[in-house]
């Protein structure tokens, strides 16, 4: 009986699918396979891997290892997967996935009373069409790790292109009784020749990432290649917190440690050493329509084309066009007479990229970090642990919002330097603490709040609560906020 632990990780920032994708809600956590599924890419990874279990495998709680900002995020993606439990490694920096997979593998141990469980590690961000060829590989990658000590197997995808984007793995020699092939080498990522004669050869494929290997192995790899790593990372899992709830738990690894360890790559750390060491290394073939989702051209490429090639999402209009994606979020998008584009509307920025250039989006994220610009973070309609607000309408020296509250949940006890509020609810009943007073307002009420003065907005019912918050000030930044009490942990 083997004890599988499915290892998720979920950091990156997904910057070439901007302006959808933003450091403030990346990637993983949008919806965006293409199959007409409503799940996003992480909760579609988190099904996959807890598909394995048969009787020879026995599941663990799953280890999702993310940043520290995202938390509520994963928290509220996985409540819509309530057979699934979950425990969450929270980075307070990224350091790379090198040493994100430390921080499971010591966890892993820990979990399961040091049976040196076998891992199964798959970034959150993919998508795969085929999924019952998905778990049968992973099950070959599960009986490759148990037939050979100290040993890695790893999926290799089927390429179907000269794909420049991908690093490669070069297998040799012929499949085991486990479907698994010697890795040779591994190759970065390749020129467009090199990729043609890589796609010619027939015994190079794409390195997806997803790697089948014991806690104990991992650990041992990493001691012996980047000890630097192991050691920092051993110290931060020892300065370790952890908050437990009924359902989930969060483990924080020590902050000054963590940011210690150097930044590194699970690849470049050990994974691409493995050939010919004492960490033997194999290769599970893979073809199921894996995509890792790298650009818009790749959205396009797994979207439903219509007659003429296109792909649309959201209120769109398209006429005399081809080979196009276009994605609407807030209004209506028409084009005309294009073809090979890319077009992105959200409610605060629009893309438009030929699909041939959608590499390049990640130039234009650049230039925002650069100018400090919001729009690379959030959305205008930003998600908080207790709900989300949606900043409608601004000017000097003032700013509207729409804020809904869930049920049960409040906002942290604050107040403002430079700010005065008025609120108004239009659905549900607010709970609100103004100063010395708690006060209960109900729809088409209102309330003010001074500039300086103590408050807190929560909703005690079991229905959600919306309402309308018109700023006005000298200065209108979400930094202007001092809090004194927050159930969420922020500062």
């Amino acid at each position: 009986m083997a004890l599988v632990i499915p290892v998720i990780l979920c950091g990156g920032s997904g910057t070439r699918l901007w302006p959808l994708s933003r450091s403030g809600f990346p990637k993983q956590f949008l919806v965006l396979s293409g199959d007409g599924s409503s799940q996003s890419l992480f909760q579609q990874a988190v099904e996959r891997v807890n598909s394995l279990e048969k009787a020879e495998i026995t599941l663990g709680s799953t280890l999702v290892v993310t940043n520290e900002e995202h938390r509520f995020l994963v928290l509220d993606q996985l409540r819509e997967l309530p057979s699934i439990k979950a425990t969450l490694l929270l980075e307070p920096v990224g350091r790379n996935t090198a040493p994100a997979l430390s921080m499971a593998a010591f966890c892993a141990n820990e979990l399961a009373n040091d049976q040196d469980p076998i891992l199964v590690i798959t970034p959150a961000d993919q998508t795969i069409q085929n999924k019952e060829a998905f778990t049968n590989a992973l099950r070959d990658c599960i009986e490759t790790v148990q037939a050979t000590n100290n040993s890695v197997a790893i999926l290799g995808i089927t390429p179907t292109a000269p794909e420049t984007g991908y690093g490669y793995i070069q297998r040799t020699g012929d499949k085991d009784q486990n479907n698994a092939f010697k890795v040779n080498r591994f190759v970065e990522k390749p020129d467009s020749k090199t990729a043609q004669d890589y796609l010619a050869q027939g015994s190079y494929l794409w390195n997806s990432g997803m790697f089948v290997l014991r806690a104990s192995t991992w650990l041992a790899a990493l001691k012996d290649f980047r000890g630097d790593i192991f050691e920092a990372s051993q110290k931060a899992w020892q300065a370790r917190t952890e908050d437990k709830s009924a359902s989930y738990s969060f483990i924080r690894p020590g902050k000054a440690e963590f940011e210690g360890i150097p930044s590194e790559s699970i690849d470049y750390a050990v994974i691409e050493k493995c050939p010919g060491s004492k960490f033997p290394i194999k290769m599970v073939e893979l073809d199921a329509g894996w995509n890792d989702l790298g650009a818009w051209d790749a959205v396009w490429q797994v979207g439903q084309q219509d007659q003429d090639g296109n792909v649309t999402s959201g209120d769109t209009l398209l006429t005399n066009s081809k080979n196009s994606l276009v994605h609407a979020s807030s209004r209506l998008v028409s084009a005309v007479g294009v073809e090979n584009l890319v077009i992105v509307e959200t409610a605060d920025a629009v893309l438009v990229a030929n699909r041939s250039n959608s590499q390049d989006v990640k130039n234009i994220v650049t230039q925002l970090e650069a100018q400090k610009r919001e729009e690379k973070n959030l959305h205008r309609k930003v998600a908080r642990p207790w709900g989300w607000y949606d900043s409608v309408d601004e000017g000097e020296r003032f700013k509207v919002k729409r804020i809904q509250v869930k049920p049960g949940a409040s906002l942290s006890l604050q107040m403002h330097h430079h700010r005065a509020e008025h609120w108004i609810v239009v659905k549900g009943v607010a709970e609100i603490t103004n100063g010395d007073q708690v006060i209960t307002l109900k729809e088409n009420q209102s309330t003010y709040i001074p500039q300086g003065q103590t408050h807190r907005l929560a909703n005690r019912g079991t229905e959600p609560l919306e309402i309308i918050e018109v700023q006005s000030g000298s200065y209108l930044g979400e930094d202007d906020i001092v809090r004194f009490e927050d159930t969420y942990g922020r500062n």
